[in-house]
């Protein structure tokens, strides 16, 4: 039963692996190593985690919408971006006597936990000493900014407040000096006793709200974890590093081996004869065969030849020339019972058969394409080929087996 297509597409790239085993392993090592020296040659980095509890200011702000999956009715998502903005950096930097405020907020992240009004600021530094100095300055730096916001939007909110009131007490002074004494009718006085009772209610409202406003606490929120310094680096992550190695190594040696095996065309076992030429495999010598070889592969040929005319077989070696007449002769005697067949080692001879002899490491596949083209437009069949090990003793053929 054969296998399936997925399953044959795993068994070729299983091949091609096993085939390139040795370039695939030094791409695997290498990658390896060199995520290896990466992580030792890259500075620690130390991370220290302040945690900020925000409160509402009592001036007004963004909130959210309180659901069951959002209970906080601040908006951390909105304040945590604030704590890493320019402005929040400027003030950690002043704290920090760092003049470099984008360098400062390259460094720090802000989480939210669900459903919290907490604040987790992370500062990364070279240091243990340094990181958490740096993300306290950022949480200090963020509750400093947050107050002095929610301070201007309440100074802003009283000047508005007592502009409206200056505007009321003005207009009120004037119905005041007014009076309905001066004014003829009673339809007159009535009206003017009317906006004057208006104009003291807004004056009275305003007044209340100036001084609400005016008396709010301004509670930016709190740190309730404190910046410490880091007992152990945050980074560099050695099963980070090596095994991003690993996973480049792996793709590097498989881009590899499958690059070289595509590339390359030596011939450098049978099952590269079959694959690499479609040549069909009719024997595959040791290097140190006994006579039994002709035999067997005169059996092989006399199936392949398929009938009994009389046949010229071509033997011809590619990379492997001096082997081609002592196989010949021993060939050629173990096919005299078996078929009306002489074995030459020229072409001058006009064969109608062919049989190739590859020299394994040698021989590529270009040149046995080659070999198989002019053969076929000389009209000579390649009945297939027969590997030859680089270093093949040929025996002769024992005459008592070929009497027999």
């Amino acid at each position: 039963m054969g296998l399936p297509p997925h399953s044959r597409d795993l068994a070729e790239y299983g091949s091609v692996l096993r085939r390139r085993r040795l370039l695939f392993v030094i791409c695997l090592m290498a990658g390896v190593a060199g995520g290896g020296v990466l992580f030792v040659r890259t500075p620690p980095q130390y991370t220290s985690v302040a945690q900020v509890q925000v409160l509402p200011t009592g001036a007004q702000e963004q909130i959210n919408q309180v659901t069951p999956r959002q209970r906080e009715p601040l908006n951390l998502d909105t304040e945590s971006q604030i704590a890493q903005s320019m402005v929040v950096a400027s003030i950690a930097g002043q704290n920090l006597k760092n003049t470099d405020p984008a360098g400062l907020r390259d460094r720090v992240t802000v989480d939210v936990p669900p459903n919290s009004a907490i604040l987790s600021i992370s500062f990364t530094a070279p240091d243990p000493l340094s990181a958490a100095a740096g993300a306290q300055a950022f949480a200090d730096a963020y509750l400093r900014n947050r107050s002095r916001a929610a301070t201007d939007t309440i100074n802003a909110g009283l000047k508005v407040l007592a502009a409206k009131l200056r505007q009321v007490n003005a207009d009120l002074g004037k119905t005041v000096t007014t009076g309905p004494v001066q004014l003829r009718g009673s339809a007159a006085r009535t009206m003017a006793a009317h906006q004057q009772a208006v104009l003291a209610r807004q004056a009275s409202s305003l007044t209340l709200k100036y001084d609400a406003l005016k008396t709010i606490a301004i509670t930016p929120g709190t740190v309730i974890s404190p910046a410490q310094p880091p007992t152990r680096p945050s980074a560099p992550s050695v099963l980070v590093y090596l095994g991003s190695g690993l996973f480049l190594g792996l793709l590097a040696g498989a881009g590899a081996a499958f690059g070289r095996d595509r590339l390359d065309t030596r011939l450098r076992t049978a099952a590269d004869v079959e694959r690499l030429t479609g040549l069909p495999l009719l024997a595959e010598l040791p290097p140190r065969p006994d006579s039994s070889i002709f035999p067997e592969l005169a059996a092989t040929v006399a199936t392949s030849l398929g009938d009994d005319e009389y046949h010229t077989l071509l033997l011809e070696g590619i990379c492997a020339e001096s082997h081609a007449r002592p196989m010949a002769r021993g060939l050629g005697s173990a096919l005299t019972p078996l078929a009306p067949v002489s074995v030459v080692t020229r072409r001058g001879a006009r064969p109608d058969a062919a049989v190739l002899l590859v020299g394994l490491r040698r021989a590529t596949s270009t040149q046995v394409a080659r070999a198989v083209r002019q053969l076929t437009r000389q009209g000579t069949r390649v009945l297939g080929a027969v590997t030859v090990p680089p270093r093949l003793s040929v025996p002769e053929p024992d005459p008592a087996e070929q009497a027999a």
